[in-house]
C-alpha cells in the first residue's frame, strides 16, 4: 500500500507533463519496497519528496532535487531511513515554517554525503534521535547573514552524531533544548554564530574549525559540556568572542586554538563552587582581549594555557573577577622571570597590576586609543612613579618557562 499520493496520480503527472516538468522523485519513493534500496537514474527531480517508510536512498552525487522554491525539499519521517549522496537545492523562503534542504522528524536515520544549496536552513532535526548526520556541505541562500536560515539545526533532538559537515554562507550552528549531541569534526566559515547551545546540556564538541564567522561558540544555560580540540579563528565582527559561556556549569575547555578574536574567552562567574570552567591546555593568540570574566565571584581553574601575542590577556568585569579564579602553570610570553632551580616554573609568580589600562577598562571611548604612544607613555610612567597603589588583576604563583606540550584528552 502506498501513502501520499496515490500511485496513479502521481504517474498521470508523469505522462501529461513530461516537457513541462521534471519527473518527481516522491514516485520513486513511492514504488519502492519497505527496506529497499532506491537508486534514482541519473538526473534532476523535483521535489518535495517525503520519506515514510524504511528505505535507502543512494543518489551517488548524480541526482539533483529541485525544491521548487517551496517548503522543505526533503522530509524524512521513518526510523532508519537512509539519505546519500543527493544535491538538494531551492527551498522555500519561510522562517516561520523553517524550509529546508533536509527535515528529520524521526530517529536513527543516516544523511550522509549530500549537498544543500540555495536552501534557507540546510538540516533540520525536530525531535528526532539518535540520527547520524555526516559529511554533507551545506550552504543558504544568497542574502544578506541576519536573513539567511541555520545550517544546521537541532530542536528537542538528542545523543545525535554530527560529523564533517561543511557549512558556507550560511547564518548558525544551533542545538535547543538538545541533551548528549556529539558534534565533530565540522567546519563553519563565512555566517553569523558557528554554533550555539541553548539548554543543551551533555554534549561534546570535539575537532571542529571556524573561520570568518560573527562568534564562535556560544553556550546558554547548558550544562556538562567538552569543548575540546576546536580551532576558532578571525571572530571579530561585532562582539566577536571565540567561546562565550553563560550560566553554563562544570564545562571543559581544553586543547582549542582561539586566535585574532575580538574576546578569546568570554564567561560569567560560577554562582556555586561546584559548577566552575576548567581551562586547560588552550593556546590564546593574536586577540584583543583573551579571557574576560564578568560576574564577581571568580572560581574557574585555568591551567597549562598559552598566552602568546595577545594585546590583553586577562579581564573582569570588576578588578578582582580574573584575580579570584584559580591560575596555575600558564605560559606567559610576557613572564620576565627566571627559573633557577629548573623545574620549568619561574622562581616568581606571574602578576599583573592595573595601571593605564584602567581608563580604557572604565571608559569605553578611550578604548580607541588602546596601544599608541600617548596611552603607552602614561602606562611607562605610572609604573615608573606610581600615583596610588595599583590594583593586581591577577596572578599565576607557577608560570611556565616554556609553553606547554599539548596535552591529551578526548
Amino acid at each position: 500500500m502506498h501513502t501520499g499520493k496515490p500511485f496513479f496520480i502521481l504517474l498521470l503527472i508523469c505522462l501529461l507533463e513530461p516537457a513541462l516538468a521534471l519527473p518527481p522523485l516522491q514516485l520513486y519513493v513511492e514504488i519502492t519496497p519497505e527496506g529497499g534500496t532506491l537508486k534514482p537514474p541519473p538526473g534532476e527531480y523535483s521535489g518535495p519528496v517525503v520519506i515514510r517508510k524504511r528505505i535507502t536512498i543512494e543518489g551517488g552525487g548524480k541526482v539533483k532535487v529541485n525544491g521548487g522554491n517551496s517548503g522543505s525539499i526533503l522530509t524524512i519521517e521513518a526510523d532508519g531511513a537512509v539519505v546519500r549522496g543527493l544535491h538538494l537545492h531551492n527551498s522555500g523562503e519561510s522562517h516561520d515554517k523553517v524550509d529546508a534542504g533536509i527535515l528529520v522528524k524521526a530517529n536513527d536515520t543516516v544523511v550522509e554525503n549530500n549537498i544543500i544549496e540555495d536552501s534557507l536552513f540546510g538540516i533540520h532535526l525536530s525531535n528526532a534521535h539518535g540520527n547520524r548526520i555526516i559529511g554533507n556541505r551545506i550552504s543558504s541562500k544568497d542574502r544578506d547573514v541576519t536573513l539567511r536560515g541555520d545550517g544546521i539545526r537541532l530542536w528537542y533532538s538528542h545523543e545525535n552524531l554530527i560529523q564533517d559537515n561543511i557549512i558556507l554562507d550560511s547564518r548558525d550552528m544551533v542545538f535547543s533544548n538538545a541533551r548528549e549531541n556529539h558534534i565533530i569534526n565540522n567546519k563553519m566559515s563565512r555566517s553569523r554564530i558557528s554554533m550555539e547551545l541553548v539548554f543543551s546540556p551533555g554534549g561534546k564538541i570535539r575537532g571542529n574549525t571556524f573561520i570568518d564567522n560573527y562568534s564562535g561558540i556560544v553556550i546558554i544555560y547548558s550544562d556538562d559540556l567538552k569543548v575540546s580540540d576546536n580551532h576558532i579563528l578571525r571572530m571579530r565582527k561585532l562582539t566577536g568572542s571565540g567561546i562565550s559561556v553563560k550560566e553554563s556549569y562544570n564545562i571543559l575547555i581544553r586543547n582549542n586554538e582561539i586566535a585574532h578574536c575580538a574576546v578569546g574567552l568570554l564567561a560569567t562567574s560560577p554562582l556555586e563552587s561546584k559548577n566552575i570552567l576548567t581551562i586547560s591546555g588552550n593556546l590564546f593568540t593574536f586577540n584583543v582581549i583573551a579571557t574576560y570574566f564578568y560576574g564577581e565571584k571568580g572560581g574557574h581553574v585555568i591551567q597549562r594555557n598559552r598566552f602568546i601575542d595577545n594585546f590583553t590577556d586577562a579581564m573582569g568585569s570588576v578588578t578582582d573577577t580574573s584575580r579570584l579564579n584559580h591560575w596555575s602553570r600558564n605560559y606567559w610570553d610576557s613572564y620576565r622571570g627566571f627559573d633557577l632551580n629548573k623545574d620549568g616554573t619561574g622562581d616568581q609568580p606571574y602578576r599583573v597590576y592595573l595601571y593605564a589600562d584602567s581608563i580604557w577598562m572604565e571608559n569605553p571611548m578611550a578604548r580607541f586609543y588602546r596601544g599608541t604612544p600617548a596611552l603607552s607613555l602614561i602606562d611607562f610612567v605610572e609604573r615608573l612613579i606610581p600615583s596610588s597603589e595599583p590594583n593586581l588583576m591577577y596572578a599565576d604563583p607557577t608560570p611556565l618557562m616554556e609553553p606547554p606540550a599539548h596535552a591529551s584528552g578526548k
